[in-house]
């Protein structure tokens, strides 16, 4: 296998995705958020978390995982309708994409996002959207090499009394193949 396996998640992938989802915030909001709270996440809490929200979700919300070429999960990713003030838009929302730490650079994070993207086209979403921390400077330069750009809406977002303002990010899915 040339690249990470990207598919859906199962009910079985709760407790993979959620090591990886803290071990992303972990790796990814260090600096940006307070280092206690990010210390505090803990993986028992996080694994019930996801499965709660697998049990309860949306058909319209859709969660992938990717796998190495021995089956262990090195991503997650979800999207579905874009949620403003409350109800849902025409477009589409990419909610997470996490990555591994041990597996960042690898392709995973891309594969996640273009399967993301390409689910979204095809299911006849002209439009993705997507917030992100506006001083993670990182994740920016990942989503702008895969054709979003800053559309100017911000967001306060506040995380244990700390302000982490968070930027939205668009990208025209027009003539995005969708195989």
């Amino acid at each position: 296998m040339s690249g990470p396996r990207v598919r859906e998640m199962a009910l079985a992938d709760c407790q993979a995705v959620a090591a990886i989802r803290i071990g992303g915030w972990r790796h990814a909001y260090r600096g940006l958020m307070p280092q206690a709270y990010l210390d505090g996440l803990g993986l028992a809490e996080e694994t019930e978390r996801r499965r709660a929200l697998f049990a309860r979700a949306d058909p319209a919300v859709v969660n992938l995982v990717a796998e190495d070429a021995a089956g262990r999960l090195t991503g997650w990713a979800c999207h579905g309708p874009y949620r403003e003030d409350g109800r849902r838009t025409a477009d589409a929302e990419l909610y997470a994409v996490y990555v591994d730490p041990a597996h960042l650079g690898t392709g995973v994070g891309r594969a996640l996002l273009a399967e993301s993207v390409r689910r979204c086209a095809a299911a006849g979403r002209a439009r993705m959207l997507l917030w992100v921390l506006r001083d993670n400077a990182r994740a920016r330069r990942f989503y702008e090499r895969a054709g979003f750009r800053a559309d100017g809406a911000e967001e306060p977002f506040e995380v244990a009394g700390t302000e982490v303002p968070e930027v939205r990010y668009a990208r025209d899915l027009t003539g995005v193949p969708t195989r």
